[in-house]
């Protein structure tokens, strides 16, 4: 598999794509005005405490406070005597105006402000420090038992007799012991600033953020993957050039400047493929098609055979169109950055091996995604159940905005329903009020509907309010826009 990754940068944005055998993969967007905030740790203030969900919200100078769950809170868990580990209340250790530093691990999204924990943690390019746990993590993405009892040893030996636990990334398989030592000197730095920050910063400041968009991403990447870097900005690939020199030496010789006049993303149709992932329906080569919905809740993923028939039977034009769904689907659920509970709906299939090949296919293809997944069996109902960390706003959420006309209904109401309303709405006013006379205001589409379909009823219903009823079309009026003005 190569892996390139395109880097381009305009004064008002930064778009990061990772384009794989060819195909774009993932995209991260970083607006200037709309930076991501996870992983940044604020000096918080205990709004208010809420004992019956064991939670608080907390003032971190944003305009929603943000939620911190118990099981988020440092401290909260303790070993008692019988050694069973017990969850405190949220109300013996937080009260109303305390100050608390915390971090953000989950973006404000929609309606929902952030989500915060107070057990902070630092990251480098090899390890994750956590200053208030004790346990030393392996990524699960290392297979190998060895490697990763010959990490868990260098990390126990580099600690010596600090109590602070570590996460080894997947990008520390294969790392000497120079340069994980290394990575823990720099994150005792680090860590050593924050403590010094936070005994100074009032309610609402930034003690630590992390690195730009670019830098994250050169950062936490598997770097043998990874064929060339390309950047169409000489000032950030300058930047880059220097980061990777001291934190990812592995990357240097791969960063190219891209100088070309013609658009970066034109290069790979990245531009098309950004478009395409904000449509609900998905192509797949053979002629089949997914529908992807995604709710507030959940996202729903429905396939079908479409113009696929197949050159034998029903149940291999099934099974080969699942297959190829199975691929596609992985495939939009990181591009599109979909999060949370996923609804698969693959086409029923009779044949217990062609659903266990499918699941296969699905659980390999999602092997490569970044974010942790967790995929069930088929339900007795014959859908897939699964789940996508989601820390981030979809692709969606931060290119789109809800629908002015439909309200994000995905649907308008036909001219019929509309007109019906009105003359409902005309008869509710002149029962209502002594009026002479009635001026609808309305869309072209309405007026013509009124005076062309339905000339006659018109007629009828000025007779039956007794008043007359005077249309005015309105050029900038949207379907279901209108307005009944009594005079």
């Amino acid at each position: 598999m190569t892996e390139e990754l395109l880097i381009n940068v305009t004064p008002q944005e930064t778009r990061v794509a990772t384009v794989e055998n060819g195909m774009l993969t993932e995209v991260w967007i970083e607006r200037v005005q709309k930076i991501g905030l996870v992983g940044t740790i604020f000096q918080g203030k205990v709004k208010r405490v809420l004992p019956g969900m064991e939670a608080a919200f907390i003032d971190i100078g944003l305009e929603k406070a943000a939620f911190l769950h118990v099981s988020d809170l440092a401290g909260a868990v303790v070993v008692g005597d019988d050694g069973e580990r017990k969850t405190q209340s949220i109300s013996r250790m937080l009260h109303e105006g305390d100050l608390v530093a915390v971090q953000v691990i989950k973006d404000p999204l929609g309606t929902k402000g952030a989500r915060v924990s107070s057990n902070l943690t630092t990251p480098s390019r090899y390890l994750v420090k956590m200053p208030f746990e004790q346990n030393i993590g392996i990524s699960a993405k290392i297979e190998n038992e060895e490697e990763r009892e010959r990490l868990r040893g260098l990390v126990e030996l580099g600690r010596k007799n600090e109590t602070a636990g570590y996460i080894v990334r997947t990008a520390a398989e294969g790392a000497t012991e120079q340069s994980l030592l290394a990575d823990m000197a720099y994150l005792d730095k680090v860590w050593e600033g924050l403590g010094d920050k936070r005994k100074s910063s009032k309610p609402g400041e930034v003690i630590f953020r992390e690195l730009p968009l670019v830098q994250r991403t050169l950062r936490d990447m598997k770097s043998d993957h990874v064929e060339r870097v390309r950047i169409d900005s000489r000032e950030t690939f300058q930047s880059c050039v220097e980061f990777c020199a001291e934190y990812v030496p592995e990357l240097s010789s791969k960063i190219e400047h891209y100088p070309g006049e013609r658009p970066i993303f034109d290069l790979h149709g990245v531009e098309d493929e950004i478009d395409k992932a904000l449509n609900k329906k998905v192509l797949l080569k053979s002629g089949g098609y997914l529908i992807i919905d995604q709710t507030e809740s959940m996202t729903t993923v429905d396939v079908n055979t479409g113009a696929f028939v197949g050159r034998r039977t029903l149940e291999e034009t099934i099974f080969k169109t699942n297959l190829e769904a199975a691929q596609s689907i992985a495939r939009q659920l990181r591009l599109r950055n979909l999060g949370g509970i996923v609804i698969i709906d693959f086409i029923d299939m009779t044949v217990i091996e062609h659903r266990r090949q499918v699941m296969r296919a699905l659980e390999k293809a999602l092997e490569k995604d970044h974010a942790k997944t967790q995929v069930s069996e088929v339900s007795d109902l014959g859908l897939v159940e699964m789940t996508r960390k989601r820390t981030r706003e979809s692709l969606e959420q931060g290119l789109c905005s809800e629908c002015s006309v439909c309200s994000g209904r995905g649907m308008v109401k036909t001219t019929d329903t509309v007109g019906f309303e009105i003359t409902r709405e005309i008869i509710r006013q002149v029962r209502q009020f002594d009026i002479e006379s009635v001026t609808v205001l309305a869309s072209l589409e309405l007026l013509e509907w009124f005076t062309e379909e339905r000339s006659d009823d018109l007629t009828a219903l000025e007779d039956f309010v007794g008043v007359p009823i005077r249309l005015q079309g309105e050029q900038f009026y949207v379907r279901e826009q209108y307005d009944v003005v009594l005079q």
